[in-house]
């Protein structure tokens, strides 16, 4: 079984529902499961929310794929899932990462705030440690007919501040999209068993 490390950061939820959805994709391909993880808030709590647990420099040197997700900050990840990154000089230096697919996803609460940027901005990490990245090609017909959030660069949903709302159908598809075509990348990378 090929692990999928989902690994986000979310301050009120929505991050984390993409999150979840991201997940189903990744299950829904035979053979992987996702490993849903967090990363805690800067100056936070040592406690993970419910239902989540802190990811770990071992979650990402087990996984055989990496989709990692964001609010969007100013076009930007949110500093904690930076701050979780700039901690992995000891992997970088191993090389453990290189030539693993991963994808980005985010979230923000304005369509022209960062969607496309955010995802971006998160593949830069990941290009320093040699990941192979994977997007959201025009394939995918809800790419095409969202209203909602969806970009090539990852799955991403808007959600107007201090509003809370369900996934739209488009941004749940792409988010499962993404998760199973890094979940499949995973599964074509892999080693033939012995």
């Amino acid at each position: 079984m090929l692990d999928i490390l989902v690994l986000y950061y979310s301050r009120h939820g929505a991050t984390a529902e993409l999150a979840r959805q991201v997940a189903r994709g990744v299950d829904g391909v035979a053979g992987c499961r996702a490993r849903l993880r967090t990363v805690p808030a800067l100056g936070g709590t040592a406690t993970a929310p419910e239902g989540a647990a802190f990811a770990t420099h071992g979650d990402l040197a087990e996984c055989a794929g990496l989709v990692l997700g964001s609010p969007v900050r100013f076009g930007n990840m949110a500093a904690a899932l930076m701050a979780f990154f700039d901690g992995t000089s000891s992997l970088w230096l191993t090389g453990v990462l290189a030539g693993k697919p991963a994808g980005a996803f985010a979230s923000g609460s304005t369509q022209h705030g960062g969607q496309e940027t955010t995802p971006l901005g998160m593949l830069l990490p990941l290009l320093h440690h040699g990941m192979l990245l994977v997007g959201l090609p025009f394939t995918e017909p809800a790419l095409s007919e969202t209203a909602a959030g969806g970009t090539p660069y990852g799955a991403s949903r808007v959600v107007p501040q201090g509003e809370r709302r369900e996934l739209a159908q488009a941004e749940r598809a792409l988010a499962q999209a993404l998760g199973a075509r890094v979940a499949t990348a995973a599964k074509k990378l892999a080693p033939a068993p012995e």
